[in-house]
């Protein structure tokens, strides 16, 4: 376990759960307010993690990448969403919902930013300075959950604003991929292909940022 950075790993971790948890909360909350209480009864309207929590997705596979540096792919349990409870204009509420998540952890980044403003006016992390680190960590983890989530593939939330916006024949089709979407994914994301597509939108959010990080200077 030598060269391993446990305080990295601690931080890197934390952000991750947060950050999860606040991304399926904002998608129950948002159901839950456009008709569908389905998420509300099953205790999803929360920011605790205990119930968000996918003992492989949100904490095997997390801490196997973050100790190993291999990719880091990390997910929550899906929130359940009920169509027939939507009722009128349904796709377009799916759509909303389904972007819930991506925009809270906008959201979360742009708090992040701010405290990095009051704390030391930079969006570099201080060295030996754990809430540094973690407000840095804060504002690039969810900068990229929210990106990565955005991409038009399912089952990733941008898949499914996308399914909302497409009609007829080019819905199908597009629906039909939805069982190898994974596959898909896993694809993109080993042969670097992935972070091509999201690496220019990540990187226009962060330069956007930066000046909140120095408002406070």
């Amino acid at each position: 376990m030598a060269g391993i950075d446990f305080t990295y790993v601690l931080i890197q971790f934390a952000v991750l759960i947060l950050s999860l948890s606040v991304h399926e909360a904002a998608h129950a909350w948002s159901a839950e307010r456009l008709g569908d209480p389905t998420a509300r009864m099953l205790g999803r309207v929360s920011l605790n993690p205990a119930v968000h929590v996918d003992p492989i997705g949100t904490i095997l596979f997390p801490l196997i990448g973050l100790i190993s540096g291999a990719p880091l792919l990390g997910w929550a349990k899906p929130v359940p969403v009920n169509p027939l409870n939507l009722r009128a204009n349904w796709k377009q509420k799916f759509m909303l919902i389904a972007a819930a998540g991506p925009a809270s952890n906008l959201v979360l980044a742009t708090i992040g930013a701010l405290t990095l403003g009051l704390v030391h006016n930079s969006i570099e992390p201080v060295a030996g300075n754990p809430v540094s680190e973690f407000l840095v960590t804060m504002v690039e983890l969810n900068v990229l959950l929210a990106v990565f989530n955005m991409v038009p593939l399912p089952p990733l939330d941008g898949g499914n604003v996308l399914a909302g916006v497409l009609r007829g024949g080019v819905a199908e089709t597009f629906e039909r991929i939805r069982p190898y979407g994974f596959l898909i994914l896993y694809g993109l994301l080993f042969s670097g292909v992935l972070w091509r597509i999201t690496g220019p939108p990540y990187r226009a959010i962060l330069s956007a940022l930066r000046p909140l990080t120095t408002a406070f200077g």
